[in-house]
């Protein structure tokens, strides 16, 4: 059941949820109304676009969402901030405030997903403990991936990053961050690394413009995805799910002056005329 409902007070009959469901499920007699439940996407476009929120949909009341007259980035400065983002690999090796973190993920949670299937898994580490626990895991996991003889040559790089951490405890593959962001899919979906990737995305930049620094971490992701899988059952991170990546974060540990100047557009123009 998508629960589709109209405040028939409310509505004023304008058609403009008809005229934009991207399924053509939507009939007007005169209210709106559903023809086929099966083919609804849950986009809720028909909530988003009715002027007067008499649409409700999945249980979704349309007073609990944000007003798209509600403030929103320049387009300057969205421009700026893409364009001084940075790779922090300098952190402050202390707590980032919880609420902050919910409210980032939960921003993030509004990421675009495949066929709308909405169900990207975020696996968080939100205190220095854990964080400090995970991390000897992972070093741990590598050390007895060398040992045993079956690190792949691709990874030999990780055998480097362990040792280093083992004798002086530099740590070259966390970076003392002190929080961790694993993101899956269930593998059934659509499109379950592509739904993780771009919700990671919309996690980094919203945490970015709460003064967090973040760093897309591939070595974690290897160590979890190829070289000791039991780790995915430790973490909690179900059977059926892809890994999409990790990132890291925390409070940033260094301040950059200014952007870095991008080696230009790559584009391949597509002209189909003849």
């Amino acid at each position: 059941m998508i629960d589709f409902k109209v405040a028939e007070e409310k509505c004023i009959e304008c058609g403009l949820c008809k005229e934009d469901c991207p399924v053509g499920i939507i009939k007007l007699t005169p209210k709106a109304s559903i023809v086929s439940e099966k083919n609804c996407l849950k986009c809720q476009h028909c909530l988003a676009i009715c002027p007067t929120a008499a649409i409700s949909i999945l249980g979704k009341n349309p007073e609990h969402s944000v007003s798209c007259n509600a403030e929103v980035p320049s387009a300057s400065a969205m421009s700026n901030h893409i364009k001084i983002r940075r790779s922090v690999r300098k952190f402050k090796w202390e707590n980032v405030d919880q609420e902050l973190i919910q409210k980032v993920m939960e921003t993030a949670s509004h990421a675009p997903t495949g066929h709308n299937d909405n169900a990207v898994l975020f696996s968080l580490i939100d205190n220095i403990e854990d964080m400090n626990a995970f991390r000897d895991t992972i070093y741990a996991a590598i050390k007895k991936a060398v040992t045993e003889n079956r690190l792949p040559r691709k990874y030999f790089s990780l055998a480097s990053f362990q040792k280093v951490w083992e004798k002086s405890e530099v740590d070259i593959i966390f970076r003392n961050a002190p929080h961790l962001l694993i993101a899956t899919a269930p593998s059934k979906d659509a499109s379950p690394k592509v739904d993780s990737l771009i919700t990671l995305t919309y996690f980094e930049f919203t945490a970015n413009a709460n003064g967090l620094g973040t760093l897309w971490n591939g070595m974690i992701t290897w160590v979890i995805e190829e070289i000791d899988l039991s780790i995915r059952e430790l973490i909690g991170i179900p059977k059926d799910h892809s890994i999409g990546y990790t990132i890291l974060f925390g409070k940033p540990g260094i301040k950059y002056a200014r952007g870095i100047q991008s080696e230009g557009l790559h584009l391949n123009k597509i002209s189909l005329k003849k």
